[in-house]
């Protein structure tokens, strides 16, 4: 009995499918209140950090065109349990990273497997919604949202509890590594292979007019996320008194409103319309960089974290619908620039804002960061339907 008749392993799938962005979510969100262990720990300025936190990003873009590869030729579910053993393995050897070379090496490491189960999971939620016969893609994001959450609370409460470093790394890869084993059997083995190598193909086609400015400003949002995941726990502990148990709960707080928001995403959209839904999310979330860079009132960051998160949830998800509507233009060429500039920006923006921070200050970084989202609403008109 195929796949699409079983109705049965479908719903296995789709479970499998949750818990793997489930599992994403959580193991790259874990690594937001170790940053500020692995600062301490080896002496680091914020220059230096954020080159450090490039190769996260590096280990991510290299793996990429070489996962989708693999996805082609081996299938997407066998990249992903290989992959998301990777990840787990990845959490405890960034615990214990003795120097700043070795922490370099693993954040490649960390990057490259991140990067490996972000695209093949992609890829097997888009075989599963196909069978399905009903969007579900939302539903999956909005898991790794609430992934980020629980990945940035949980290992704040471990460290809290006064767990050592290293055993919290390694009790939450354990968990998560029991997921991966458990749900790997679950996942579909059929790829629709000609398909998924005709939209890897246009992946990386040169950027052009409207949809080259859609992935800038989408390279923006990207950075905003990019920002709170590499640098909320930083600036908690350095400039709002937070100590360095507690300071992942800036990250916690922002995951729990973008999780929230995505997951009525569709309403919202349906209501307010794609342009004032993009409008008002980008000055949401600059006020959030503002009011957390400009106050110094401790609560006050964490208000201004949750309104980034609010604010910043439903803009790529706009950003790609646009994309995928422009006319006289392919929707799969268009969505894969999109993303891949996006991407660009999630993965690049960390080590552009500790740079930044290096030149001036922190808060002035993060406050550089809300004037680009006040660039993103003055835009938003290129989103109308």
């Amino acid at each position: 009995m195929s796949v699409a008749a079983d109705r049965g392993s479908l719903a296995r799938a789709a479970r499998a499918t949750r818990l793997v962005f489930l599992v994403s979510g959580i193991g790259m969100a874990a690594w937001a209140p170790m940053v500020p262990y692995a600062k301490a720990r080896l002496g680091l300025d914020d220059a230096s950090l954020g080159l450090l936190l490039l190769a996260f990003g590096g280990g991510s873009m290299v793996a990429m065109p070489l996962v989708g590869w693999l996805t082609h030729r081996y299938g997407s579910r066998q990249v992903i349990g290989v992959g998301g053993l990777l990840l787990c393995l990845a959490l405890p050897l960034l615990a214990i990273a003795p120097d700043a070379m070795t922490l370099a090496a693993t954040l490649l490491y960390f990057g490259a497997a991140l990067g490996a189960v972000d695209v093949a999971m992609n890829a097997h939620a888009v075989q599963v919604e196909r069978l399905a016969g009903r969007p579900m893609m939302s539903g999956f994001h909005g898991l790794f949202s609430v992934g980020g959450l629980s990945g940035a609370l949980g290992m704040s409460v471990l460290l809290a509890l006064g767990l050592p470093l290293l055993a919290a790394a390694a009790l939450v890869a354990l968990l998560l590594a029991v997921v991966v084993l458990t749900q790997w059997p679950n996942l579909i083995d059929e790829i629709d292979a000609a398909e998924d190598g005709a939209e890897r193909g246009t992946a990386f086609a040169m950027p052009r007019g409207i949809v080259l400015v859609l992935g800038l400003l989408c390279f923006i949002s990207f950075l905003a996320e990019g920002a709170m995941l590499d640098w909320s726990a930083v600036f908690l502990r350095e400039f709002r008194g937070f100590d360095v148990a507690t300071a992942g709960i800036g990250y916690a707080g922002f995951s729990v409103a973008m999780a929230l928001v995505r997951l009525a995403g569709d309403r919202i959209v349906t209501r307010l319309g794609p342009v004032l839904t993009v409008r008002l999310g980008a000055c949401v979330a600059a006020g959030g960089f503002l009011l957390a860079a400009l106050v110094a009132w401790p609560p006050a960051a964490l208000i201004g974290f949750a309104l980034i998160g609010l604010g910043a949830a439903n803009i790529v998800p706009v950003m790609f619908g646009a994309a995928g509507r422009l006319l006289g233009a392919s929707p799969g060429i268009s969505i894969a620039t999109v993303t891949t500039l996006g991407y660009a920006g999630l993965l690049s923006g960390p080590a552009l804002i500790g740079f930044l921070a290096q030149a001036s200050s922190l808060p002035v970084a993060l406050a550089a960061v809300a004037g680009l989202l006040l660039l993103t609403a003055a835009s938003a008109r290129l989103v109308r339907p």
